[in-house]
């Protein structure tokens, strides 16, 4: 606070507009800063000013007409940033390289790194997804995941990532959230995305938190259609709008405003909050005190792309209060469209100063006054590495929830004989090997089931699909029959590698122990094998309110032997 209370006494007027503050900032520092935002900014056309507020998207699995138009829109409208999509990181860093070399502004590099770089680079190490990190109960965990992911960016030439996810997620069927957040839970929302932002910005990553003003109880997918978010506005204050009225204090860089329809917020039928003056410039601007930097949700989701026209709705963003339009569909006819309001007096020249200033302050901060060139060379191996492995193992095991042990089979001997059921869709053969590798296990099939000596102690996992975040948590009904038969006549040890959610509707009366794993991956498997056998300690809680039997901070700890 100290920093941005001195950043606002030197700068003054529109320097009063910054969120982000580096650490250690100076009184020179901000001298230089104001000096370099005042020239550059006078150096600039309107056209190139208009430039600066719009980031696209550049893909390298495209082809080459693709690469080409991302070229023309650097080189000939002046774009303010790129935000980078699948899924070649050396020639993802060549190509910044390139346009950077050919903007008069040094561009913002952005990318959607929720879970790391591997959300968009399939190579890279992929980190927990936030509903897993909404169990951890040392935040400090948390802070060192992001602080990680800074530095994966770092190496990609990024200077923002799209992240956190600061969503209650309050709706177990919320079809785009769900695993993206940190739980149902504001306190814990807050907490850790506290921990995930200041990870990011102590290392001088920008953040952004989003969906504003909340995506956590939808039922549709922004994607594809335009949610209904219908509550009343005390609901809204004490839930959705709870993170963002506590993360603003803490000096956050961004904040991402989402395609929702929310009645209460703006009286207009159908206008997502994106494009609503009521919901950004009224509500987060001036209500709540935002001056950070605010920016859209991908322009090109079904949401708005279906409703309006390319340009257009990059006219009728700004107009609402946004500073950056991202994924933009039509930036020269929106440049236009705003150029217009500007010479018919509709947009306020202080408005457009107002937001290319704050852009161009962010700019400094992040060093890209002096940017230099990344260096493509043995990128994967810094990116997927074991230094990744090993905090990514730490936090799943730190995530591991036990629900219930009700006849302390936990940890397991390796003396006892232990069977093991995989159920569902998605592999189970790191799991299957650790438990070899620790215990007398054997593996069975459903059919097998009738065979056990009464009695034995069998653990079934519940092995969900973990390709995306937003594949279907439900357990089949014929693994939910296999789950209450094979509990009549056994010791069940149930280990759900998925989301909690899929014990929404699991009658577990009769099964001894539950596991909840949260993810269905390699350092998940092991992790949760090491748990098992009290290799390492059980202390994660429950994230989300799953049903009136498992409610948020439901669980136990299971010290190691």
């Amino acid at each position: 606070m100290k920093r941005l209370i001195l950043a606002v006494t030197i700068f003054g007027s529109i320097f009063n507009k910054a969120q982000y503050v580096p650490k250690n900032i100076s009184e020179d520092d901000t001298k230089k800063a104001k000096e370099w935002i005042d020239k550059t900014y006078n150096q600039l056309s309107e056209d190139q000013k208009l430039g600066q507020l719009f980031i696209v998207a550049l893909y390298t699995n495209k082809g080459i007409d693709h690469i080409q138009e991302i070229r023309n829109l650097v080189t000939k409208e002046q774009i303010g940033g790129l935000i980078l999509m699948q899924d070649d990181a050396a020639m993802e860093i060549n190509l910044v390289n390139e346009f950077q070399s050919r903007s008069k502004v040094p561009m913002m590099i952005g990318m959607d790194a929720e879970w790391g770089l591997f959300q968009r680079i399939a190579k890279a190490y992929k980190f927990p997804w936030a509903i897993t990190l909404g169990a951890i109960q040392d935040e400090k965990l948390v802070y060192d995941m992001a602080a990680k992911i800074a530095a994966d960016c770092k190496r990609m030439g990024i200077n923002w990532d799209f992240a956190p996810v600061v969503d209650v997620n309050t709706n177990p069927s919320n079809p785009i959230i769900g695993n993206r957040s940190f739980g149902s839970d504001v306190n814990n929302v807050i907490k850790k995305a506290s921990s995930y932002s200041h990870g990011l910005q102590d290392n001088n990553i920008l953040a952004a938190i989003k969906h504003f003003p909340g995506h956590g109880d939808t039922s549709a997918d922004s994607h594809y259609d335009l949610p209904l978010v219908d509550h009343k506005i005390d609901r809204l204050d004490q839930i959705e709008l709870a993170p963002y009225k506590n993360l603003i204090k803490e000096g956050i860089g961004g904040v991402m405003v989402a395609h929702l329809y929310v009645p209460a917020l703006e009286k207009e039928a159908n206008v997502p909050a994106s494009i609503s003056k009521s919901i950004i410039t009224d509500l987060l601007k001036n209500k709540l005190g935002y001056k950070g930097l605010i920016i859209t949700d991908a322009l090109n989701m079904g949401a708005v792309a279906n409703r309006y026209q390319p340009g257009q709705l990059d006219a009728l963003a700004f107009k609402a209060g946004n500073d950056i339009m991202l994924f933009s569909q039509g930036v020269k006819e929106g440049k236009r469209l705003i150029a217009e309001g500007l010479s018919k007096g509709e947009i306020s020249k202080d408005r457009l100063e107002e937001s290319v200033k704050k852009i161009l302050l962010t700019k400094y901060y992040l060093g890209l006054n002096k940017y230099e060139n990344k260096n493509p060379e043995n990128i994967i191996a810094d990116i997927n590495n074991a230094s990744h492995q090993q905090l990514v193992q730490n936090l799943y095991e730190n995530a591991l929830t036990l629900l219930k042990d009700n006849k302390q089979l936990l940890p397991l001997k390796s003396t006892d004989k232990i069977y093991y059921l995989p159920l569902e869709e998605a592999p189970y053969n790191t799991f299957a090997n650790s438990l070899k590798n620790n215990l007398n296990v054997e593996v069975i099939t459903t059919s097998q089931l009738n065979k056990l000596p009464k009695n034995s102690k069998l653990i079934i996992g519940i092995h969900k699909d973990n390709s995306t975040a937003y594949k279907p948590y439900k357990i089949s009904e014929t693994s939910k029959q296999t789950i209450v038969k094979a509990a009549k006549t056994n010791q069940v040890i149930l280990d759900i590698f998925g989301s909690p959610y899929a014990l929404r509707d699991l009658d577990t009366t009769n099964i001894s122990t539950v596991l909840v794993s949260y993810e269905n991956n390699d350092d998940s498997q092991k992790a949760s094998v090491n748990g098992l056998t009290g290799k390492t300690k059980i202390s994660g809680r429950l994230p989300v309110l799953v049903n009136d039997t498992w409610q948020f901070g439901a669980g136990t700890t299971l010290e190691t032997k």
